[in-house]
């Protein structure tokens, strides 16, 4: 499964760098295959796993924000691993 979310915080100010800053830790120090981009950060794994760091993420922000946003988007597909690299080889691919 591949999993882009984006976790905002709310009622912090116009400054979310050190908030979504947390967010970004778990996610890299989950282990988990992961890129983060200005809008989404995208990590891969199974079910459990991705959502049990989805969550983390979030609590982490909560910490230090009143409110927490998330957006989530999932993309569910058995047997599929590197699905992150794979799908942008083969668009590559197509470019060329």
């Amino acid at each position: 499964m591949i999993v882009a979310f984006s976790i905002t915080p709310l009622g912090v100010g116009e400054g979310v760098a050190e908030p979504v800053a947390r967010a970004v830790r778990v996610v890299r120090e989950s282990g988990l295959p992961n890129r983060t981009d200005a809008m989404f950060t995208t990590i891969e794994g199974e079910w459990d796993e991705v959502m049990s760091v989805v969550k983390r993420a979030v609590d982490a922000v909560a910490e230090v924000a009143p409110r927490v946003s998330l957006v989530l988007k999932a993309d569910l597909r058995a047997g599929v691993t590197d699905g992150m690299t794979s799908k942008i080889e083969s668009l590559e691919r197509h470019l060329s």
